[in-house]
Parts: structure tokens; C-alpha cells; sequence
């Protein structure tokens, strides 16, 4: 039986729809936008609805009049890029990253116009609390208090949901926040303290420590979201010797420590080495892959070593890998070209990571209640 919805959401820089999906069947979806064509296709081929409210293109070139009625909740994955520890740190005012600018608009012409969403969540990378020396943050707080906001910052790792390493930084920002939704949280994390501590002081009196729970402990590997062995296409024993030889000391012994079977990530990075720039490769056998992210050739695809009895076997990871990784179901419909399919995937938010978002402050917030703990954890 369908379940009725309830509340009604923006998401900008949508994506792939993976908000959408965390936030589940009793919100429904009033508008939704984003530039990028792949991502657009794969948020029709899943939403049949996307019709009636999917907006391609610039941010820029919306206006408040393209947004129907008023939501109870915006939504906002700006791009990261200038933000990330390995981009080039331009902040806000980057050329990607100034789309926020864009979306920010949008929220004032809401404001004036009296339809102002209830909440307000920016999502992004941790960079966003330390760019700039802060200054981006404090920015952005500002302009969230000037418009009556009250507002927090969460970092969760995706990890606490999903077996890959993924901390995201959620900024969630109300106009009215119940006594009972505020207090510790253990994603009050060192940074977001900083981040807090570096505040001027009048944007500062603004800032609320939104109480959240941490969820119950994750029930999953990386192993259990890998297709068998046989149904995968495997490195030559070439390409996995390759592939070892750019593993400095540390990981080689990791590896070479291995005893029985054990599934591994295997990520690339470029290290600096006595002034050089080296390419090496870093594995983790700790249950969890690296951070997905948006690959731009074979060499940032992560990758997945077995050892088993001393044999040493790699491939990379597929696509749909990526997705369940990321928490979407085995229905979603993914791009066909796998450099795509792992750009949405890896571009998105762990939906999980919203699901319990939502049922932990979001929507205590707008029903003005604590959070309830049954189904915790579950995905929409």
C-alpha cells in the first residue's frame, strides 16, 4: 500500500536523486534541478514524476516563480570541487562552487516573497568548515542568520551506515528549533567545533548544536556489496603485478600480512617523496572502500584486491558496486557507459546517511517532537 506523504522538499544539484531516495516516500518532491546532462537523464529514468518538476540547467537562470508553493524543506549539494582537499581550495568564490550564490538567491526571493522553506540543508565536503581559514563558513552562516536562520553543522561519515569512508559535512539550518532537538551529538566532530570556535560573535549567536544520535552499528562489508568472483572481469596477472609496484612500503606489508582471504580497496593518490611527485597505490583492509568519487580516467577508478591462501587477485570496481556502496537499491537505474554511471554515484550523497538524518532531526523538527528510533537505519 502506498504511503502517504506528508512534506514537501526542493533538491538543487540533485543528481542522481539520491536526497530524494534518503528522505523516502512520505516527502514528496516539488521542484527539482541540475546542470549536468548524465545526472539529468538518471534522475528521469528513476523518478516517472520527473516530468512535472525536474528542472535542467543552470541554477543561475531559475527564478523563485519556478518553484511551486512552499516547501517545508531545501535541499542543497552544491558542488564540492573548490571545496575538496585535492582541488584547489577556491572557496566560495570558485567557479563551481559559486553556484551556492546561485541557490542562495533563490532562498531570498522565497524569503521576500513569504515562502521561505522551514529547513534548510547544505550539504558538502569537510573542506567547506576550514576553506579559506573559515571564512567561507562564517559566510555562509551569515548568510543563513541574516534571513532569520538558526543553524548547526553535522559531519557524518557514510561509514556509520555503509562500508566506505565518506565524511560529509551537513549544515542544517530552521527557523525554529524545539529545546529538545538541540545538545551533544557524537558528529559534533573536532572540526566542526573549530569551525564553530572561529565564528564572529554575531553570526556565532546564531548557531545551534542540533542533537543527533548516532545510528546502530553498521551489519556490512565491503565484501557483501561485491559481485561474485566469477562474475567479474579480473586484472591480468601483469596489471596486478603493475599494481602492486606502486604500493610504498607500508601498504606492501599490509598486504604481504594477510593470512586466509581478505577483500581489500585499492586507491590511488600522488604522494610527494623527497620533492618528487609519485603515483602510489594505498590499500585498506579494514571492511570499507576509499571515498568514491568522480572518475576522470582508469586511474582514479578504486579498485579491489583479494588475497586468498598468498594469491593476489584485482579488478576494479563495477558500477553498480559504486551505487550499492552509496545505499541505492538494486532498481536504480544506472547510466550505461560506466564512467558515468560511477560519476553519478560517486558525485551523490549516501542515501542511508539522509534516511537517518531525516528521522533523527528533520523531521522531529518539523513535527516539533523528539526522534523516534523505529526502523532506524532503513532506506526509503
Amino acid at each position: 500500500m502506498a504511503v502517504a506523504a506528508t512534506r514537501t522538499f526542493y533538491e538543487f544539484f540533485a543528481g542522481g536523486g539520491m536526497a530524494r531516495l534518503g528522505l523516502g516516500e512520505r516527502w514528496t518532491c516539488a521542484f527539482a534541478n541540475d546542470f549536468d546532462p548524465v545526472k539529468a537523464a538518471t534522475y528521469r529514468a528513476n523518478f516517472a514524476d520527473a516530468p512535472a518538476h525536474f528542472r535542467q540547467g543552470d541554477v543561475w537562470a531559475l527564478a523563485a516563480g519556478d518553484l511551486a508553493g512552499r516547501a517545508d524543506l531545501a535541499w542543497a549539494s552544491s558542488p564540492c570541487q573548490d571545496f575538496s582537499l585535492a582541488g584547489a581550495r577556491a572557496g566560495l568564490q570558485g567557479g563551481r562552487s559559486s553556484a551556492f550564490f546561485g541557490f542562495w538567491r533563490l532562498m531570498e526571493a522565497l524569503d521576500d516573497a513569504g515562502r521561505a522553506p522551514r529547513i534548510i540543508v547544505i550539504e558538502n565536503v569537510v573542506g567547506l568548515l576550514t576553506s579559506h581559514g573559515g571564512a567561507d563558513f562564517a559566510a555562509l552562516g551569515a548568510a543563513l542568520a541574516a534571513r532569520g536562520y538558526r543553524f548547526g553543522a553535522l559531519e557524518i561519515d557514510a561509514a556509520s551506515r555503509l562500508p566506505q569512508s565518506r565524511p560529509r559535512v551537513f549544515v542544517v539550518a530552521a527557523r525554529h528549533v524545539p529545546p529538545q532537538l538541540a545538545g551533544e551529538s557524537p558528529f559534533h566532530t573536532r572540526a566542526v567545533r573549530a569551525a564553530h570556535a572561529a565564528l564572529p560573535a554575531d553570526v556565532a549567536r546564531h548557531w545551534v548544536w542540533w542533537r543527533v544520535s548516532a545510528p546502530p552499528p553498521r551489519n556490512s562489508d565491503l565484501a557483501s556489496v561485491l559481485e561474485p568472483d566469477g562474475a567479474v572481469r579480473w586484472h591480468t596477472p601483469a596489471q596486478t603485478a603493475r599494481l602492486l609496484e606502486l604500493m610504498g612500503p607500508l601498504h606492501r606489508a599490509r598486504l604481504d600480512a594477510v593470512a586466509g582471504r581478505a577483500v581489500g580497496a585499492v586507491f590511488r593518490r600522488t604522494r610527494n617523496e623527497d620533492g618528487r611527485r609519485v603515483q602510489r597505490a594505498e590499500v585498506r583492509f579494514d571492511g570499507l572502500a576509499g571515498c568514491l568519487r568522480t572518475p576522470r580516467g582508469g586511474s582514479s577508478r578504486q579498485a579491489v584486491v583479494v588475497v586468498d591462501a598468498g594469491r593476489v587477485r584485482s579488478r576494479l570496481l563495477t558500477a553498480r558496486e559504486a551505487a550499492r556502496l552509496m545505499g541505492l537499491p538494486e532498481r536504480y537505474v544506472l547510466p550505461k557507459a560506466t564512467t558515468n554511471a560511477l560519476h553519478v554515484a560517486g558525485d551523490g550523497v549516501a542515501v542511508p546517511v539522509v534516511r537517518w538524518l531525516a528521522q533523527e532531526l528533520l523531521e522531529p523538527l518539523l513535527d516539533g517532537r523528539l526522534p523516534s528510533r523505529s526502523g532506524a537505519g532503513q532506506a526509503a
